[in-house]
């Protein structure tokens, strides 16, 4: 599938599902994701498929393909990466999520460096944190809230 250069996005994270199809469809009906591309092996089971968000991509699919590959449920829920979304309406987004199942791990709250944003496990154990800017905060600002030194570029 040939893509504009300008709808590429130039890190594309994936994450690794015990059941790919039904992520897909619940990434979709909770997270509002798309998939763009599906591909199936001669059985018809999810080999790889890749979702949007935007200009934002995520590869989903199976662990089965290569031993180091699990989903979280399959090593105690554990997880070495998170996947962050930009949203229009965080809200919103997050009651949607909920509706559809997702656990809340965070409700939506502001944060000092001026987002407002949620955190959510999906089914099979993946943290997803989703989030909207509604200010923008100074380097001085952030680090006289939080006591971190701050460095934008």
């Amino acid at each position: 599938m040939a893509r504009h250069p300008s709808e590429q996005s130039n890190v594309i994270p994936g994450l690794f599902y015990k059941d790919p199809a039904a992520a897909l469809a619940w990434l979709e009906r909770a997270f509002g994701l798309e998939t763009r591309l599906l591909v199936t092996d001669p059985s018809g089971a999810v080999a790889h498929a890749e979702m949007s968000y935007g200009a934002g991509r995520i590869m989903i699919g199976p662990g089965a393909w290569i031993d180091w590959a699990k989903s979280p449920n399959e090593v105690g829920g554990a997880n070495t990466a998170a996947v962050h979304i930009m949203v229009d309406d965080v809200d919103a987004h997050c009651a949607t999520a909920r509706a559809a199942g997702a656990v809340i791990t965070m409700e939506p709250e502001d944060q000092f460096y001026g987002d407002r944003s949620y955190r959510a496990r999906d089914p099979e154990g993946h943290n997803w944190t989703f989030g909207q800017n509604i200010r923008e905060v100074s380097e001085a600002e952030m680090e006289a809230v939080s006591g971190h030194k701050v460095v934008q570029r």
